[in-house]
This record gives structure tokens, sequence and C-alpha cells, in this order.
């Protein structure tokens, strides 16, 4: 286990969001499930308590901590992407698997964990500032999913 992992409760699925971020994301893993040794609130001696996974090479660890807290906006994962399909493939991926979209590129999966699925290119132009970022910026706030070319063509003006 990694010395720093960020934690993310689950209300009983950690295991299963574990499984599907390793199939949807490159460098992502399912390592170690921890099994409760005795009852507790929210579950039973013998389910799965804690369970070690890696999300595009940043590990975690999912807490089956039960329905006390909900996720919200202020933690979600950025993925950065190369291209439209690539940005596709993982918007899709996550929205078709009982999640939902959202607005400038935030979607969040059937678990409630909120993700940015980002373009570099959007990316590239925030960090360039200066009117190219300001176009930018007014046309992902149009958006729910990124669309590339529409944020290239923002770029040149």
């Amino acid at each position: 286990m990694a010395k720093n992992t960020i934690c993310v409760w689950y209300d009983g699925d950690a295991e299963a969001a574990a499984r599907f971020y390793a199939q949807t994301f490159p460098d992502s893993a399912v390592g170690a499930v921890h099994f409760a040794p005795g009852d507790f609130p929210d579950g039973k001696e013998g389910d799965a308590l804690v369970v070690e996974f890696t999300v595009a090479g940043v590990a975690c660890i999912g807490l089956n901590g039960g329905p006390a807290f909900k996720h919200t906006e202020a933690f979600s994962f950025q993925i950065l992407t190369e291209d439209q399909a690539e940005t596709d493939r993982y918007w899709n991926a996550i929205v078709n698997n009982g999640g939902q979209e959202s607005e400038c590129g935030w979607c969040k999966d059937k678990w409630g964990i909120s993700w940015q699925i980002t373009p570099r290119v959007l990316m590239e132009a925030f960090a360039a500032g200066g009117a190219q970022a300001k176009r930018v910026f007014d046309a992902m706030m149009t958006m729910q999913k990124i669309d590339v070319a529409a944020i290239e063509a923002a770029r040149r003006g």
C-alpha cells in the first residue's frame, strides 16, 4: 500500500467500482480486498470492507463505510485525454454505465463519484492565458462533454 493513498467512501460497492475503473482506465488495477473481521454498523463480518485499487496510476482505497456520507463535486478524478476519441471513450463508459452527465467536462459515475474528462488541449489553452484562454473558457461553459474541435477552434479565435 502506498504511503499516501486517496480514500474514497462507498456504500457497499467499493469492489464493483474498483473493478469498473480498472476495466475503463489504463494503468488501473484492483489490488487486495480486505474483509471485515467483525460486524460493523453497516455490514457484517466477512463483508468486503477495504478495497485497494489504482486509477490511472493513482493509489486509492475504497472504504465500504455505508450510507452516512454522500459524494459531492468537492472531490473528483480528473482524467487528461489526448483527443476526442479518448474523451468520448471515458465519458461514455462512465455515463452509459449508470452515470450522469454534468457541465464543462464533468460527469458522475453510478456510485456518485465525480469525474472530469479533460482534453489536453483545454488545459493547454488555459495555461496559455489571455484572450485564448478566455475564448476557450467561454466555449467550455456551453458544453457537457468537451468537444475538442470546438475547443481548438476557440483557441484559434
